[in-house]
């Protein structure tokens, strides 16, 4: 079953890749002609099987009797029927002899062996019919991630020898200067030279607002540039973009099954060959037991039993479901690294979020700078600039954009970032320390400070082993971030807010937030033993952070969600659910996602077995014919698939 969905998505694919190289209503009319050629047997096999139930019932003539009657429903059988004995005779000489395909083989061949050839026919019909419908859904929802994600353009201009020439994208080297025209699609990862831009960031992150970038920043394959002429120098190989790995986890995705997942396929492979060997007691028993033993009866049984007991609408719509749940996350910039995490997801008790870049811009201004008296505060300033040049934390921009341009004449000397605490310098022999205040009580810098007045984060300064003075530093709640909590607590998840920042600030963000759990002043091996706290609760534990710093918290989570998956490739590597645009409001949506996809799923599972069953006990009893066998197989399979489909159509909102 899945060999011949995936053969068959495999030749849509195909056709889909033609599409995009022709215009839009060429390929609209290649797309029909591709599904009418995929219904043209089915189409053949229903006007001969009609035509052949209305000579036996309405029309009735001498002529359509005996051989010519069998050779008119092997003709409408053929087109149906060859390629469904074909893949029958390939799985068995791959070893795998009990496939649906042999249990629909022996069906439709026994059915003409005890003269039921209508029935042979439409069991085959229909099962041909369910078997277009499945791959069109699998394709389905295979090019509506591809289409989602590999927004990368085949070629790009760049500029050699001061012209333009147009290359392939792969061939393109680090170094390299791209050429972008307004409305063309960046293809490689880069910096921008030109002194401004803007770019359509859709592709990349779902949001629509227009995204300036101005020189020196890194503009990432799949950004649409939207006015001026640009030039872009290139950071990265094509296939080590940003695009290209996360294009790459989708397509993987499917690698990690969901527990359910693994499940069905064990299950589909002992039960099969159970199947088989039921059918033949059913037949060939009742000789020792019955009266009046008919072989012909009993054999149709055991073919209506085969048909039945067909395991398509597990084996095909199970991960179709989860398929579904995967798009549905990436066309809403969640990328989902496998199927398991939406299982995972769908029952999480407690979700427990990093502040800062989370839950916060993560951009920091300095609020007010309070020196000691006989201080030169300008100088002061001076050397905490150059010191802070030497990080990339969030707080350094910050102190650049208050003072300056940091000076970099200044010789700084064995300079140390300790982790959870600050910076450390020395210049001209005279230690320099920049951060909280238990770095001042690390190196035994005393310091008089009222701290239960200072709501925003403080940055100590010491100078020459002396308590210099602090500055204040505050950052901005995301816009989303209130409902996203507020989402979270009516889905019935407790919210956790772990931070490196001072507990005053983490609490007054906590407030703000409706957050009931919030700690701060935390170091990273802090947040590690917070969450194993929790995890002794045993709760299920969705940890939200920036997948760099929070890694062995990552790890330690049951599923670790990273925001701003383009910021950083670590990101991507560490977490298993990257948040494409750092919108907190993609963290209930992405659970929401995972508990609609299992809903689905499970509906799928319990639909297929209780009709499964009824028309099972039905048809060992001789109660139920072929066209109940039929619904029962191919009716479940379809109808399990338009539910599974259904997800993607669902509307996800972080509003």
């Amino acid at each position: 079953m899945e060999e011949c969905c995936s053969t068959k998505a495999k030749q849509n694919h195909h056709h889909d890749h033609d599409h995009d190289s022709h215009d839009h209503d060429h390929s609209h009319d290649t797309g029909n002609q591709s599904v009418f050629k995929m219904f043209l047997p089915a189409i053949i096999s229903f006007g001969l099987l009609l035509a052949g139930i209305m000579l036996d019932h309405l029309i009735k003539t001498d002529w359509f009797t005996g051989w010519i009657r069998l050779v008119w429903y092997l003709v409408a059988y053929v087109p149906v029927g060859l390629p469904v004995l074909k893949e029958a005779w390939e799985s068995i000489t791959h070893g795998d002899v009990f496939s649906e395909f042999f249990l629909m083989g022996i069906a439709t061949v026994g059915a003409f062996a005890i003269g039921e050839y209508p029935e042979g026919v439409a069991v085959m019909l229909f099962y041909s019919v369910g078997e277009v419908f499945q791959g069109m859904a699998v394709t389905r929802a295979k090019s509506n991630i591809k289409s989602l994600l590999d927004q990368r353009p085949d070629e790009v201009t760049v500029i050699k020898d001061g012209k333009p020439q147009i290359v392939k994208a792969e061939n393109v080297n680090v170094g390299e200067i791209i050429q972008l025209k307004s409305g063309e699609k960046l293809g490689l990862d880069g910096e921008l030279l030109s002194e401004i831009a803007s770019f359509n960031t859709a592709a990349l992150t779902g949001e629509s607002k227009p995204d300036t970038k101005m020189k020196g920043d890194l503009v990432l394959a799949g950004m649409i540039n939207l006015n001026t002429l640009s030039q872009v120098k290139v950071n990265a190989a094509y296939k080590d973009s940003k695009l290209s790995r996360i294009l790459e986890l989708v397509q993987n995705a499917t690698a990690q099954k969901a527990p359910t997942e693994l499940f069905i396929r064990k299950f589909a492979k002992i039960y099969t060959p159970i199947v088989v060997f039921l059918a033949i007691a059913i037949t060939l028993l009742p000789y020792f037991f019955v009266d009046e033993y008919y072989f012909s009866d009993w054999l149709y049984r055991a073919l209506i039993f085969l048909v039945i007991s067909c395991p398509c609408a597990l084996v095909i719509s199970i991960p179709l479901g989860y398929f579904g749940g995967i798009g549905a996350g990436s066309r809403n910039g969640i990328l989902f690294k496998g199927s398991n995490f939406l299982d995972v997801l769908a029952n999480v008790q407690n979700v427990v979020m990093d502040k800062t870049g989370t839950l916060t811009e993560g951009v920091f201004k300095v609020q007010e700078a309070v020196f000691i008296n006989d201080i030169d505060k300008d100088e002061i300033l001076k050397l905490v600039n150059a010191l802070e040049s030497k990080s990339s934390h969030p707080v350094a921009t910050a102190i650049h954009e208050y003072v300056g341009e940091p000076d970099h004449s200044v010789d700084l000397n064995d300079v140390e970032e300790i982790p959870g605490r600050g910076l450390k310098a020395t210049i001209d022999g005279k230690e320099l320390l920049v951060g909280n205040l238990k770095l001042m009580d690390q190196f035994d810098i005393s310091y008089d400070i009222n701290t239960e007045n200072i709501i925003y984060t403080l940055i100590a300064i010491a100078y020459d082993k002396k308590f210099a003075g602090y500055l204040t530093i505050a950052d901005e709640i995301k816009t989303d971030a209130q409902s996203a909590i507020s989402k979270l607590k009516n889905l019935h998840v407790k919210t956790t807010m772990l931070s490196g920042d001072k507990t005053s600030v983490v609490k007054h963000v906590a407030d703000q937030l409706g957050i009931l759990n919030a700690y701060g002043d935390l170091l990273p091996e802090d947040k590690v033993n917070k969450v194993k706290e929790i995890k002794a609760k045993r709760e299920t534990v969705a940890f939200v952070g920036d997948g760099v710093n929070d890694a062995p918290v990552v790890a330690l989570s049951d599923v670790g969600i990273a925001m701003g998956g383009l910021g950083s490739d670590a990101t991507i590597e560490t977490a298993d659910v990257v948040i494409q645009d750092d919108k907190p409001g993609k963290i209930p949506m992405a659970i929401n996602i995972g508990k609609q996809t299992k809903k689905i799923v499970w509906q799928n599972i319990m639909l297929a077995f209780v009709v499964k069953a009824a028309v099972l006990i039905l048809g060992a009893g001789g109660l139920a014919t072929m066209w109940e066998a039929v619904f029962a197989d191919v009716g479940v399979a379809l109808l399990a698939i338009l539910n599974a489909v259904r997800i993607q159509r669902m509307t996800f909102t972080s509003e």
